[in-house]
């Protein structure tokens, strides 16, 4: 199980951004494990910054877990043993494996609520104005390590028909399904954000850990909006892979996706 880090970036500006930067290197395997880092002083001249700024980002950076430092041999990236495989998600068959990992991962509600639509969900979901959704968050975890954040609303109509405790246990597309929804499409967006003092908590990162955010309006077979997601994802333990072809010819040629091709497939 990873230790979590802290809840609290290093005082100051400049550290913080040293210390993510370090922090993304080692979550992204630019910085292996058991690897030295260059000394203080050269740190410092690497980033502009003073060895005092260095220190801070150097000390957060040790106290989470991702570091060891010791007098007169440096300091060491340590990752053995504390962070899984992120899991790899591919875009082109992302709606099944999203399925089978609600399944095969653990979920804590957080919250659990009915209110009237927020403006961009009734935008998104083509609802009435002030019409009332089912509001629910919930942290996904694997074997312990919580990796996402997950806020989703459902009209009313379709939440009535299940529990609280249903959506604690059962992914919420089985839900929707044993609801009577017949599920026809959704529509994706992923961009990136940095997660504030509640998300972090939740998570167990840093303030202004960079996160993956995915945003998603499922519609059924009459077009119906049935769901909103945004969800808040860790770089370090999930990311989302496309797998491409070439295609065209001459100046033509260019990138697609493979569509339903699993990663690492060639086309």
């Amino acid at each position: 199980m990873n230790k979590p880090a802290k809840s609290l970036l290093p005082e100051g500006a400049k550290a913080r951004q040293v210390y993510l930067s370090l922090r993304d290197q080692i979550a992204d395997g630019r910085l292996e494990d058991g690897k030295n880092l260059p000394p203080e002083q050269k740190l410092a001249e690497l980033f502009g910054v003073s060895r005092v700024t260095i220190r801070k980002a150097l000390d957060a950076l040790s106290e989470a877990g991702l570091i060891v430092r010791r007098a007169g041999s440096g300091t060491t990236v340590r990752t053995s043993g504390q962070r899984e495989k992120p899991m790899a998600m591919n875009l082109a068959t992302l709606m099944p494996q999203l399925v089978e990992m609600g399944q095969n991962t653990t979920a804590r509600l957080l919250s659990f609520s009915y209110g009237p639509a927020p403006e961009f969900v009734a935008g998104a979901l083509r609802l009435e104005t002030k019409e009332q959704v089912q509001i629910a968050t919930r942290v996904r975890s694997t074997d312990g390590t919580p990796f996402s954040h997950l806020t989703t609303y459902v009209p009313a109509s379709i939440a009535a028909n299940y529990s609280e405790n249903d959506l604690a246990t059962t992914p919420l597309f089985k839900l929707l399904e044993l609801s009577g929804v017949q599920i026809k499409d959704a529509h994706q967006s992923v961009s990136a954000t940095l997660a504030g003092p509640d998300i972090a908590e939740a998570l167990g990162i840093a303030v202004g850990s960079p996160l993956l955010s995915l945003r998603r309006v499922v519609k059924d077979v009459n077009g119906n909006g049935v769901e909103y997601l945004s969800g808040l994802y860790r770089p370090d333990m999930f990311r989302l892979e496309m797998p491409l072809t070439r295609v065209g010819d001459g100046n033509t040629r260019h990138w697609e996706p493979a569509i339903g091709k699993p990663p690492g497939e060639s086309a």
